[in-house]
């Protein structure tokens, strides 16, 4: 079985180099969050991008964030919706989330996303309640990690047939793949990653980009 290669900072920064575009606006959200004491929560730029292209590439409209910190990959999927698209993005910090506000309002994305500051899964029991499932195109997970499978079920409801969930940290740098690593996030994510691998509802890839990024489409 042939491995995955390993990159060194090096490569990883050529990779940065020769394929990510990131926009200004982006690059200040993305060096004034890694400033904070909880900067490993946001996402690479490389994966930023990736998701910006997948939302494209399934024509996206209308969208999930299940955890927004401070709206780095908010900004970026929202540049890659049409200017009728929309995000409604979920968290419980009003102190995170006003970092981005201003970075979304000076890329013009700020009328696509529709934050809503409360328990995640009170929004999306909310959106099923009126009468939204099948109504997304994508969602991206990337919350607290033993809540993982209730937002993976209701946001599956809430899309619609060939939606794409994206669902971060799955391979929480190799803790999943050590059986001596029990903490409740690393078995939230290890259950979750088993159920997956045998739900025919929808069709699979855990690709190794950023902390592993789960892709899965709704059949």
């Amino acid at each position: 079985m042939s491995r995955h290669f390993a990159f060194d900072q090096t490569a990883y920064q050529y990779v940065i180099n020769t394929s990510v575009r990131e926009p200004e606006v982006a690059r200040r959200l993305r060096e004034e969050t890694q400033k904070l004491p909880m900067a490993q929560m946001q996402i690479s730029p490389d994966q930023a991008q990736f998701m910006l292209l997948l939302v494209k590439l399934i024509q996206a409209k209308k969208t999930l964030e299940v955890g927004v910190f401070t709206g780095y990959s908010s900004l970026w999927v929202a540049l890659g919706l049409p200017e009728d698209g929309r995000i409604v993005a979920c968290d419980v910090s009003e102190e995170y989330t006003s970092i981005g506000r201003p970075y979304w309002k000076e890329a013009g994305v700020e009328k696509k996303i529709d934050l809503r500051l409360r328990p995640a899964l009170e929004t999306l029991d909310e959106l099923l309640a009126d009468g939204q499932a099948e109504t997304f195109d994508f969602a991206f997970i990337d919350a607290d990690k033993t809540n993982y499978d209730n937002y993976y079920e209701r946001s599956l409801k809430l899309l619609r047939t060939q939606g794409l969930i994206a669902i971060d940290n799955t391979i929480w740098s190799g803790r999943v793949a050590d059986k001596n690593e029990n903490d409740s996030d690393t078995v939230a994510l290890r259950k979750l990653n088993e159920k997956l691998h045998s739900d025919d509802r929808v069709t699979l890839s855990m690709l190794t980009i950023g902390d592993g990024l789960t892709l899965a489409m709704k059949n």
